[in-house]
This record gives C-alpha cells, structure tokens and sequence, in this order.
C-alpha cells in the first residue's frame, strides 16, 4: 500500500497503532470522527495539545484510505490497514501472541509464522509513514506493544530523528519472554529507541535481562550499551516512567453539579442504604473479574453481604471480541452474573448490575463518586488508570480503593487496601474491611491517595519523558568516562 504523505512536515510524531477517533454515524446517518475513549487517549490528549504535532496511526476502519484532518484540535494522519492486516497484525500476533505473553501467560500464546510476517509488514508501514511527515531532527514518540519494530526501522531510515518508545503493558521476565520465537528481532526493534519507558522499575529490568541474555549488551543502571561498527557505543535509557492521568481535570468533572446529580441519583437507583462496590474494565482476562465476582458470591453465600445491603456495579467495555479467547471470556462472565443474581438476587434487590458498554467520561465519574468502593482486582496490569481516576474524582475524601499488587499503580498508591487476587480469602477479607472502615480512616487515605496523583499526574509523566528525550543528544555521544556524567542517567 502508498505510504501518505502531506505537504507539511512535524517537529512532533506520536504514533500509536490506532488514532485516537472513532468513525461513527451521527443523527442523519452521515459519518463523522468522534474522540474515542481509552488510557492512551486520556494520558496523551494533552500532551499533543501542549506540544503540538502529529498524531499517526490506524483510524479504525479497515480498507479504507483517509487523508489527513484534524479532530478535536490535533493534526491526525491515518495508515491504512486491510481486513488482512487487522486479522494476522492486531488481533493475531499483537493480542493472541503478545499481549498474553507479556501479561504472564494468564492466557496461552499463540505462535504462527503469518502473523509474525504480518506484523513485519505493518510496523514498516507505520515507520516509513513517520519517516515522509518528520522534520529534520524530529522528536518520534512510538506507543506501545503493536509497534516494537518501529523504533529500529525509522532509525535506518531517518537517523536525524530522535525516537522514543513507551511500553504501556507489562514486560514479562526472560523465561516467558524467551518463549518468543521472534524475540532477537523484537528486542532489537526496540532498541532502535534513543529513551524506551516502562510503567514500572521491574519492567525496566526485566527488558535489561534480555537484551544482555539476547544481544550480549552491557547495561549500567538505567543505560544500554549498543556497539557501533566504529567501535564505539550507542547509548540508550531504559527505565520507568509510571504513565498517570490528568488529575486536576477529572477532579474539576466531578465537581460540576450535573455530574454530582447524576451520582446522587445513581446513588438512589441502587439503593442509598446500600454499600456500592464498583468495577470499571474492559473485558479482558487479565482484568480478573472472574476473581472478583467469585469473591462477592463467596460472600453472599457465607452471609457476610446481602443484597439487601451491597451490590455489585460491573462495567465490562467489549473488547477484542473477534479474538476466540474474548468471546468465551465474555460468556463465561455473563453466565456467572446469571447465576448470582439467579442465586442470590430478590425482585427489589439485584446483586451485581453488569454493563457491557463503555460510558462517556461524565457517567464514568457520576459512578466513581456513587461507589463507596471501588474494585481494582487486575491479575496483571501495565498501571491501570482507573485506580488513578477513581481518586481524582474523590474531592469529598471519601471511598475505598481495593488495589491489586500486580497493578502498576501500586507502586504509587501504598494508601490503597492492597491485595493478591488469586488469594480469594484474602480478597474477601479486604473487602470486608473496606465496607466497615471508619470515615476517618478512609479520609486518611483518601488525602494520602489524592496527593499522590495530583503531584504525579499526566503533565508530569510526559514532561519526565520528553525531558529524557531532549537531554537525548548527550548520550549519542561515545560512552562516558567521567563518573558524573555515568551518573547524571541512572
């Protein structure tokens, strides 16, 4: 397929695997692009407004061609993708091989060898895209798992360019990830980067163990050693940049009194004596929704809740229903939720209201101010924004954030009630103890959990990055002798 181009040039690239609009029909059937939901999209909207740019990736649509527009105040440049591509690329090798691979293997990898040429092909249409609309000396941002190839293609073909790569999910240790047939290429994609993020330390070191057990590179602290044929050594940082939110305004959300009436009401409809445990996702076996609906049925069974005083709230956006794996997902969850309310729920009371929708971010922050609890029980998870969101919009201070340890969010927000959810006994210790914990003592953490977003929120993650990338120039240069100079990135 013909690379797009446009007449204009850009100092700033952002490119992820999907641009960050919807193609949909408004009132008269006429198609239009709409914002579309979603963590990278939320963390990165403003960053693009504030740095300006280009944002280039897949439109949605597939065997269509579109030209460049601009959608709510961001320049976009589709790539074109076939129904082909979509199949083998996306939900072939990006979310049948990758995403369980690098999520601990919680589902089992599949491995085939048209996928994996496929996604070759793809990731060198998204480089040489980016290649024809950078300016000289351009600074290149590449989003996530889709497009590990990236980094090295557009540095072969544009090595004026300054490349920053961020991996939004986890990345496994050596003894999964070596299970990869591709994973020499894929490591070596990566480090085509000048600065590669990670949402945790452990993420960071695990990469480093591969690339010294694969490549043979030599890291030191934060920095990877690559040689050059002149017998120097290309410098690249590799180290955690915990992605965040924009706190302030989810707070400001919150405060608008439609919003507030919306919850109230919410708050009405589900019973105001009642305690309102919430789960925001997508349908996705890494979410552990099956462990957090075992728990709440253990729990009415063992009558330690009722329905007559908590409910269960569950928002399960559809996702990746095409792939067989989320197709069972979702009918194993719905017979589940049949069974409980069969089991348990009464003609006034139902046990667990489950969504199968997404929600404007308006009806998202009516629900977390409603919920007296909010269930975060992921069984592995890159951050997990709504742990982040859920306290932003908690301007009262109140409300019980029950965070899972494998989140990377729990790196950062120690105030939460931790918990394994494998343990099911523990999580429904936990959850016991969120429903009977004192309002000074969810104050407490509250304020704790609240700081500690808005001190480290999206503005910040991003100008964290981009600072490493400016800074970027100096490490091009041959490996530092000066200690201070060795030390100033790690």
């Amino acid at each position: 397929m013909a690379v797009p181009r446009t007449d204009v040039l850009h100092d700033f690239v952002c490119i992820s695997n999907r641009l960050p609009v919807d193609r949909v029909l408004d009132a008269d059937g006429v198609p239009e692009w709409r914002t579309s939901p979603g963590g990278l999209v939320t963390a990165m909207e403003p960053v693009m407004r504030e740095n300006g740019g280009v944002w280039l990736g897949w439109p949605g649509v597939p065997d269509e061609t579109f030209d460049p527009f601009t959608e709510g105040g961001i320049d976009l440049v589709p790539v074109t993708l076939s129904a082909q591509d979509i199949e083998e690329f996306y939900e072939g090798f990006s979310n049948d091989t990758i995403w369980p691979l690098y999520h601990d293997v919680i589902a089992s990898p599949a491995y085939h060898r048209e996928w994996w040429i496929s996604y070759q092909r793809v990731n060198q249409r998204f480089a040489e895209t980016a290649a024809a609309i950078a300016a000289p000396e351009a600074t290149v941002w590449v989003h996530d798992y889709q497009l590990q190839l990236v980094p090295r293609i557009l540095r072969s073909l544009r090595p004026d360019l300054t490349i920053g790569f961020f991996n939004h999910i986890p990345f496994p240790a050596y003894g999964l990830f070596s299970q990869l047939p591709w994973r020499k290429q894929i490591i070596n994609g990566v480090l085509g980067a000048d600065v590669i993020g990670f949402q945790r330390p452990a993420d960071a070191g695990n990469f480093q163990r591969s690339v010294r057990r694969l490549m043979g590179y030599e890291t030191k602290s934060a920095r990877i050693m690559e040689p050059q044929s002149d017998g120097t050594f290309r410098q690249i940082l590799a180290k955690s940049f915990p992605i965040s939110i924009d706190s302030a305004g989810f707070e400001e959300l919150a405060r608008r009194p439609d919003v507030q009436a919306r919850a109230a009401e919410i708050r009405q409809q589900l019973g105001e004596h009642k305690t309102i445990m919430l789960g925001v996702d997508r349908l996705d076996y890494t979410k552990g929704i099956r462990h957090r609906l075992k728990a709440f049925s253990e729990l009415l069974c063992e009558g330690r809740l009722t329905v007559e005083n908590a409910t269960l709230v569950q928002v399960a956006s559809p996702s990746r229903e095409r792939v067989e794996t989320y197709r069972l997902l979702r009918d194993e969850i719905e017979l589940t939720v049949g069974r409980l309310n069969g089991d348990y729920g009464t003609i006034a009371d139902t046990a667990v209201h489950y969504l199968h929708h997404g929600y404007p971010r308006e009806e998202m922050a009516a629900l977390y101010l409603a919920a007296d609890i909010m269930l975060v029980t992921a069984l592995r998870d890159g951050m997990n924004l709504v742990a982040k969101e859920y306290v932003a919009t908690r301007f009262d201070r109140r409300g019980v954030l029950i965070l899972s340890e494998f989140a990377g969010a729990s790196d950062e927000l120690k105030q939460a009630l931790l918990v394994n959810p494998h343990d099911i006994e523990g999580l429904k210790d936990t959850v016991m103890q969120a429903v009977t914990m004192s309002v000074s003592e969810q104050e407490r953490r509250m304020r704790y959990l609240r700081k500690r977003v808005a001190l480290h929120d999206v503005a910040r993650w991003s100008r964290s990055f981009l600072s490493a990338l400016d800074e970027f120039p100096a490490l091009r240069q041959p490996a530092p002798t000066d200690p201070e100079d060795v030390q100033r990135y790690e």
